[in-house]
């Protein structure tokens, strides 16, 4: 749950210059670099705050959802926090925007997950791999973790990568590249955001189907992935 002291709780069309008074150019630039993800999330009647953090955090993830009461709370911690212009640092800055607003399609793709009673669940009708008791030890309660984060990870990176090929199809491949590359520099195979089973069916962004919903095309894509993920 969220713990520290809120700078501001914006409504979610990030635009509005009232709303983003006292705000930090740099929080400013990442609003706006979001603002048509979170338009969507309001016409999408998702639950969504805006939660901007004033204390310096180094090393803080600098966009992150969290929960509470039944709201998704998407937190921007940038302020004194290297990070957040580290994980930008590699690309061109006309591309850095676009960046961010396929992070915020991520923290939406948490949202919707939380949201409609799907986090940490699997399909109906999903048998997971090795439930049979002959299937031998059960899984530690750490490695039982990481699995279920990385699955809620990759959906979101899906659904990040969905956005893009919808509304940026032309910068497909520069969003997928550097996803890949952020999700390749983590730890050992099978970590919490080891992604990497899941990105390899959308390479190209042909794999994403006919969904009526980036949330619908990323979910058919995160159900075939389940299948090599123990």
């Amino acid at each position: 749950m969220l713990k520290a002291i809120l700078v501001a709780i914006l409504c979610l069309h990030a635009g509005g210059a009232g709303a983003q008074s006292g705000l930090s150019e740099q929080e400013r630039r990442w609003l706006r670099a979001g603002a048509e993800v979170l338009d969507y999330a309001r016409a999408a009647k998702l639950p969504l705050d805006i939660i901007v953090q004033p204390q310096a955090a180094p090393g803080a993830v600098p966009l992150a959802l969290g929960f509470s009461a039944g709201r998704c709370k998407l937190v921007l911690t940038l302020r004194g926090n290297p990070q957040a212009e580290d994980i930008l640092a590699p690309l061109p800055p006309a591309g850095r925007a676009l960046m961010i607003e396929a992070m915020t399609a991520h923290e939406l793709g948490h949202c919707w997950r939380y949201v409609h009673g799907d986090w940490h669940a699997l399909p109906a009708g999903f048998v997971e791999a090795g439930a049979a008791p002959a299937a031998g030890r059960a899984l530690s309660d750490d490695a039982r973790t990481q699995r279920d984060t990385r699955r809620e990870e990759a959906y979101a990176d899906l659904l990040a990568l969905a956005w893009v090929r919808l509304r940026h199809p032309a910068q497909y491949a520069q969003v997928y590249d550097w996803l890949g590359r952020v999700r390749g520099a983590g730890p050992l195979a099978g970590a919490s955001h080891d992604t990497r089973a899941w990105l390899s069916l959308v390479k190209d962004g042909i794999g994403f189907g006919p969904g009526a919903t980036p949330f619908d095309q990323a979910g058919a894509l995160w159900r075939r992935g389940l299948i090599w993920d123990k």
